[in-house]
């Protein structure tokens, strides 16, 4: 059976950043194969992990929406071997990119094959790492669902536990089969004060962890290194397998 970690939060917490890291646990643990999963329309999961990506899901769904395809083929086969071409294989891992949102007209039966595309998909990997756009659009049109966890990543501040909080709401109210929730501080210079705690506490956040602000991480974000590179003795490094340990084994 396999498993799903799903990650979310407001912009600029480094979740994407964290996604990698659990992507690398997981090949540590030979928690293999995995699909790394990029809903973001602003995708940059593949920039962490260090892969190219030629073709999304999203322009797929858009080339069969507006009728782009060889004469003699179905809709149905042109776009399940499009969509089989832009998952991206590597030695270690594979990812699918979402791309980008719908536009304008009808989505139904361009959505319904993707829809079926991917649960087909998550069948043949026993991890799956998912990697969600900022904010809650995606889990109000249940892009996350049927996840084993929720790793909704915040900075050490009042408005991004806030953001962390009302996800984690929306995540339960929606019943759309997130297992359980947890939050992620990253970014941080301390361990949370008893006034942060406290805001977590009324947030109703279950802190699993959190990752050390480093300066090396920031250094190869700068310079576009794959962050997946960093040394695994590096301190963010450490700490988010830490929090991985806790939550997985």
């Amino acid at each position: 059976m396999s498993l799903s970690i799903a990650f979310s939060g407001k912009g600029g917490t480094g979740k994407t950043t964290i996604a990698g890291m659990l992507i690398r646990y997981l090949l540590r643990k030979e928690a293999t194969p995995i699909l790394a999963v990029d809903a973001d329309s602003n995708y940059n999961l593949n920039e962490v992990l260090g892969v190219e990506v030629d073709t999304t899901l999203g322009e797929v769904r858009e080339r069969m929406k507006t009728g782009e395809m060889p004469s003699g083929m179905t809709k149905d086969r042109y776009m399940a071997t499009k969509l089989e071409e832009a998952v991206v294989e590597t030695d270690y891992f594979d990812l699918v990119v979402m791309g980008q949102p719908e536009g304008q007209g009808c989505y139904c039966a361009a959505n319904t094959l993707l829809s079926d595309f991917l649960q087909k998909l998550t069948k043949n990997y026993s991890s799956i790492v998912m990697d969600n756009e900022a904010g809650m659009e995606h889990i109000s049109r249940l892009t996350t669902s049927n996840v084993d966890e929720l790793l909704v990543v915040s900075d050490p501040s009042r408005r991004g536990l806030q953001a962390a909080g009302r996800i984690k709401d929306l995540a339960h109210n929606l019943n759309i089969g997130v297992g359980s929730v947890y939050l992620v501080l990253n970014n941080v210079r301390e361990e949370p004060s008893e006034r942060m705690q406290g805001i977590i506490a009324d947030m109703g956040l279950d802190l699993l962890g959190t990752v050390r602000e480093d300066e090396t991480l920031q250094e190869y974000d700068l310079e576009g290194r794959p962050s997946v590179e960093l040394p695994e003795d590096n301190p963010a490094v450490q700490d988010a397998f830490a929090l991985f340990q806790r939550l997985i084994g």
